[in-house]
């Protein structure tokens, strides 16, 4: 994250993609992913766009919420037998 901006800029993912795990994506990726993210539009990650980024882009967490949907999906459908 940009200390100055509060933000997730190109920049600051580029310097910190090996603790991320994204050393592989290359400028071109990371600019993509920026763009993917960037729900308003300004060119950067807020801290909310940034989570929501992770989490899509994690499968283990997406398993998880899959697997917790799942289970509530399927309380649900037997209260309302």
């Amino acid at each position: 994250m940009d200390g100055e901006k509060g933000l997730v800029t190109f920049e600051s993912l580029k310097r910190n993609s090996v603790l991320l795990g994204l050393q592989d994506f290359g400028e071109d990726g990371l600019r993509n992913i920026i763009r993917e993210g960037d729900l308003d539009s300004d060119g950067t990650l807020n801290q909310m766009e940034f989570c929501l980024l992770m989490f899509r882009m994690s499968p283990q967490l997406m398993s998880g919420a899959e697997k917790f949907l799942d289970e509530g999906f399927l309380q649900d459908h037997v209260k309302h037998q």
